[in-house]
């Protein structure tokens, strides 16, 4: 009988401590892993061999050496929650487990998980769970993970896979424009929104197959499962030609009347898919001014940050500005607000207001929780004014988070490792205590000076939240998406409430924030949005209208932080719903400009032929045309997640305002963006 573990020794001696890996516990792992119970009983004679050997279902069991390699890249650590993607013979997930405090693994032939679950429960290996599926998806439902490996090697590193990523997390896998040569790299999730990425080896794993690989034939981008229509699919265009409603120009007031089916609703949310596209915000300005003249709506909500928005509603309503103030909207991405669009926005309402008396102006608020820093300075200087003593108290509280303000986030890491929330307590009681106050602080003032109070509380739920939002963040990308949204709908239900049981909103948000989450790959990983609480509050009075577009230019960054470029939006894809508006024909001209109404009981067929999951492209600030596929799509049902789309066949930049540091084509500044 072979003497397997003085060959494992040897293994871990001359082909793995050798070659320059010298983790102590990785080592150990290696020694300790039976390798040759991870192959067939055939090959056991030849299990370390420095080599790949075959297993069952054609796959191969990796060298030894490149095992051992991907988890030292990976830095695996004791604690930590590790998913694998490819299980193959289960001999990586089990050195990982020697480790890890859990290894989640991930295997596409369901004989290789049948025998590889067997050998875990053989060998008695209880902090490894296994499943049958499609590993390029990952695992959302456990998410986030400290560390993820793939034991296959794909075209790009699918951005599905780096989103279940923790805060501070490493992703590895080979990566490689041709099937089976790669180069391993290493992913390092460094904050909500970055990411940062090296270079290894040289490598040729097999193919990763799946949604976001390769495709069994080795084409590439592999094409997204979908149900056909019963009819050929190039019908489909045809019945979206057949519903379309044409929309006049953006500038003709009958575009907003189109839009008078939703004036009773309560909450009417405005998407778009991205957050620099002139047409979006001009067709929402469009919108917004028919629902405010025509129908009474005076809450215009953004998906901006509350004392931003603040500076500029002192402006519409013809209040005085604050002393001191900063120019609104300093923080990236400056062009999203400080564009051309918006600033028409402003003014049209300035001068709606003008006559009208403080009840029954329309007033601009963001919804959003990015501005603890400033949100915390709106709090002090109102009790400032109203209550020096709270103020110098409001101060004490707040000082536990001013180390932090330039960078919140890692506020959320330093109350990771410390085991809890280090600054929630003092937040709380500055809420409360402006909650508390509230009669005392509005008793002897005019309707103005109550506004103030409820500016100043919003700032103080601000803070709250943004202090738990940075605490999620390392808890995982749908925890911490979860607490945003859920202040963005309990900041607009504090608006509607404010104003009574008759006030009703206008929201301009991402379609990833208004179209309802639950019928779009958001809801597969966990996430709910603001479009999703408002139909589960306020029913069929929520609508949520989404935009799309199919080619053009758009205003967006390259990474986040970067500088704003305008670039060409990449024709969309094929198996896409906005191919299919892109290819409507009527009368044998394209539909370029057009509204479908996608409520139930309007367009039967259409919506039965559109309610089928397809790929729908979002490009938030910042747009990679490089891996669009994997970076802007995501699966959705089109009439389940909106009541009406509207689409623009080609669209154009917007075009920022001319303080805007990252501006191309820039404007002079104009009040009140140039305080």
């Amino acid at each position: 009988m072979p003497d397997f573990g003085f060959q494992r020794d040897s293994m871990v001696r001359h082909q793995i401590a050798a070659r320059g890996i010298d983790d102590a516990g990785l080592l150990d792992a290696m020694r300790t892993v039976p390798r040759e119970r991870f192959v067939d009983d055939s090959m056991r004679d030849y299990a370390y061999e420095d080599g790949p050997l075959p297993i069952a279902a054609g796959q191969t069991i990796s060298q030894p050496y490149i095992v051992a390699r991907m988890i030292e890249i990976a830095r695996v650590a004791p604690g930590d929650r590790v998913l694998e993607i490819g299980a193959g013979s289960g001999y990586a997930a089990a050195v990982m487990a020697q480790i890890a405090a859990r290894v989640y693994t991930i295997e596409r032939h369901a004989q290789l998980t049948a025998l590889a679950r067997g050998r875990f429960d053989s060998l008695h290996y209880g902090n490894i769970e296994v499943r049958t599926g499609d590993g390029t998806r990952g695992w959302p439902e456990v998410a986030p993970f400290d560390a993820i490996l793939a034991a296959a090697g794909g075209p790009d590193v699918p951005e599905v896979l780096k989103q279940q990523l923790a805060i501070g997390g490493r992703l590895v896998m080979p990566v490689g424009r041709t099937l089976h040569h790669q180069r391993l790299v290493r992913v390092i999730r460094t904050g909500e929104f970055r990411f940062e990425q090296q270079d290894f080896d040289d490598v040729a794993f097999v193919p990763l197959i799946g949604t976001y690989g390769w495709a069994e034939d080795g084409s590439r981008p592999m094409p997204t499962p979908r149900d056909r229509d019963d009819a050929p699919v190039t019908t489909l265009p045809k019945k979206i030609a057949k519903a379309a409603e044409p929309l006049p120009n953006l500038d003709d007031p009958a575009f907003g009347a189109l839009f008078d089916r939703f004036a009773d609703a309560r909450v009417v949310l405005l998407g778009e898919a991205s957050h620099g596209t002139s047409e979006f915000y001009r067709a929402r300005a469009a919108i917004t001014r028919r629902l405010v003249e025509h129908h009474g709506f005076r809450i215009v909500a953004a998906e901006a940050d509350w004392p931003d928005m603040a500076t500029l509603d002192r402006y519409v309503r013809h209040r005085p500005p604050r002393e001191n103030a900063e120019k609104p909207f300093q923080r990236f991405p400056t062009w999203m607000w400080r564009n051309r669009e918006f600033e028409s926005v402003v003014q049209w309402l300035h001068r709606f207001n003008a006559d009208r008396a403080m009840g029954d102006r329309a007033g601009l608020f963001g919804l959003d929780l990015y501005s603890m820093g400033a949100s915390m300075r709106a709090v002090i200087d109102y009790l400032d004014d109203v209550d020096p003593d709270a103020a110098h108290a409001a101060r004490e509280r707040y000082a536990c988070l001013t180390p932090w303000t330039r960078d919140p986030a890692e506020y959320g890491r330093m109350s990771v490792r410390a085991g809890h929330a280090l600054c929630e307590p003092a937040v709380m009681k500055t809420l409360m205590a402006l909650l508390d106050k509230h009669r005392e602080y509005i008793a002897d003032d005019g309707p103005g000076e109550a506004t103030e109070w409820f500016d100043a509380t919003q700032n103080a739920r601000l803070v709250r939240n943004a202090e738990k939002y940075y605490r999620t963040m390392y808890e995982g990308a749908a925890q911490s998406w979860n607490q945003r949204d859920q202040h963005m709908f309990d900041t607009l239900q504090q608006l509607l409430d404010a104003g009574g049981p008759q006030s009703r909103a206008v929201v301009w948000a991402h379609n990833s924030h208004i179209g309802d989450a639950r019928f779009t790959e958001m809801g597969m990983r966990g996430e709910f949005n603001l479009g999703q609480l408002c139909k589960k509050r306020w029913g069929s009075a929520a609508s949520t209208i989404g935009f799309g577009t199919h080619t053009g230019t758009v205003a967006a960054a390259s990474d986040w932080d970067a500088p704003m470029q305008v670039m060409s939006v990449r024709p969309s894809l094929a198996d896409s719903y906005e191919a299919q508006c892109h290819d409507s024909v009527r009368e044998g001209a394209r539909v370029l400009r057009f509204l479908l109404d996608l409520r139930e009981g309007v367009h039967g067929p259409l919506r039965e032929a559109l309610d089928k999951p397809r790929l729908e492209r979002f490009i938030g600030v910042v747009y990679r045309p490089e891996t669009e596929r994997f970076s802007h799509y995501a699966q959705a049902v089109l009439p389940a997640q909106f009541d009406a789309w509207v689409w623009f066949d080609e669209t154009r930049a917007v075009r920022p305002l001319g303080a805007d540091r990252h501006a191309t084509d820039a404007v002079p500044e104009t009040y009140p963006f140039g305080l």
